[in-house]
């Protein structure tokens, strides 16, 4: 079997979990016997692109002349049975899935946002959830709100390039929803629910666990909607050096933030932007994973990176945090409001449980994320696919 992995991936001086997933399922894949040929672009050649390269840079989420070029040339020399694809914003632009259609190829796509509907994917602006462009022919809402990068010419930029692909979108053969909740909203998106399965990523498994650490560490996106704010409130609300130390890793538009907490208390951290040798040697020091976000986060890769090398999680009741987190027996950390006080209130109960709940998280990660369980799934996927498009060929 051979699949063509397309993805955009995101600027890797900001930690991105969907590029961990992608670089992990290639990984994956080939150790089972499949062949994977990678069609990628970075955000980070943007900025060595000529100017008459980025000049036509605003179209490129529409059609993308060049990823469509290098695509059909790809797909003609390799002759693959499947292309997934996972993001393919800005340079790839879903133009990529009419291309491979046009060579007989099947396409699956892993959704790890709410980017059909939403411009920005998160469902989320101005500090709170939003779903106004929800059931729209077009997002005059995102151009309104400049959802999209804070400008309102790339937001209308976007939300014409959703309202032209609404047709390509739904062309699909299979998406994989990776929780029943972006599984709900591709149905609500008009997709047949036998063209979506839900299948959670996973992630290698480090080996033994190291023995706990202390305290807390956040890493994510230094962005509002992944709720360092919401951390340092809740935070605040304990005497200094009550609750070990809170490890903050990461970098964006809210690292004053970090900085300023890090200033003011002694038990506050900032770390900085972290590689992933940097995360591993932040998680070994620490006993317990916050993932804190506002919006409906799909499903954090920081929680599998945690609960694979046995390491407790605090997170938010959004998104998919619940579902990976587990309930009752199987919970592998705690889950909070978010709200301050409600995320005040968990942090000396995560604190106290942290070396029980490792265990659990640690247990919960082999029989529901380890790669053994899902890889299979995936070729399952695959070769699916690959029967139903040769009884129905295009």
């Amino acid at each position: 079997m051979k699949v063509v992995v397309a993805h955009n991936r995101y600027r890797e001086a900001i930690p991105s979990g969907e590029n961990v997933i992608v670089d992990t399922e290639i990984g994956q894949l080939r150790a089972a016997g499949v062949e994977v040929v990678p069609f990628q672009r970075s955000s980070d050649s943007i900025d060595e692109m000529s100017t008459a390269r980025k000049v036509l840079l605003p179209i490129s989420p529409v059609y993308g002349t060049e990823a469509q070029r290098d695509l059909a040339a790809l797909l003609d020399a390799e002759k693959p049975d499947v292309l997934h694809l996972h993001n393919p914003y800005p340079l790839l632009s879903p133009w990529v899935i009419r291309t491979a259609h046009a060579h007989g190829v099947p396409v699956v796509q892993t959704v790890h946002n709410y980017r059909q509907v939403c411009s920005s994917g998160l469902y989320f602006r101005d500090g709170h959830n939003c779903r106004d462009c929800r059931g729209k022919a077009f997002g005059w809402p995102a151009v309104a709100h400049k959802c999209y990068r804070g400008s309102a010419a790339q937001s209308a930029i976007m939300a014409t390039t959703l309202a032209v692909h609404r047709g390509t979108w739904r062309s699909v053969d299979r998406y994989i929803a990776l929780t029943d909740k972006i599984a709900a909203h591709l149905t609500d998106y008009g997709i047949p629910g036998d063209r979506i399965v839900i299948k959670p990523n996973g992630l290698p498994d480090p080996g033994t666990p190291d023995p706990l650490g202390d305290g807390f560490l956040y890493g994510a996106r230094l962005s509002p909607e992944k709720g360092l704010g919401l951390l340092l409130d809740a935070w605040r609300r304990h005497p200094d050096g009550s609750l070990g130390t809170l490890r903050i890793a990461g970098d964006g538009e809210l690292r004053p933030l970090a900085e300023r907490a890090a200033a003011e208390r002694g038990d506050v951290t900032y770390l900085g932007p972290l590689d992933r040798a940097g995360m591993v040697a932040a998680r070994r020091a620490s006993a317990v994973v916050v993932a804190v976000p506002t919006w409906e986060d799909v499903l954090p890769t920081v929680i599998l990176e945690a609960m694979s090398s046995g390491r407790a999680v605090l997170g938010t009741a959004v998104g998919g945090i619940p579902y990976l987190v587990g309930a009752g027996a199987e919970a592998g950390g705690w889950l909070a409001q978010p709200d301050p006080e409600s995320l005040a209130a968990a942090l000396p109960t995560a604190r106290a449980g942290a070396a029980r709940a490792a265990v659990v998280a640690r247990e919960r990660y082999l029989r529901h994320f380890h790669p053994d369980v899902l890889t299979g799934r995936l070729i399952e996927i695959y070769t699916s696919m690959i029967s139903d498009s040769q009884r129905t060929p295009r």
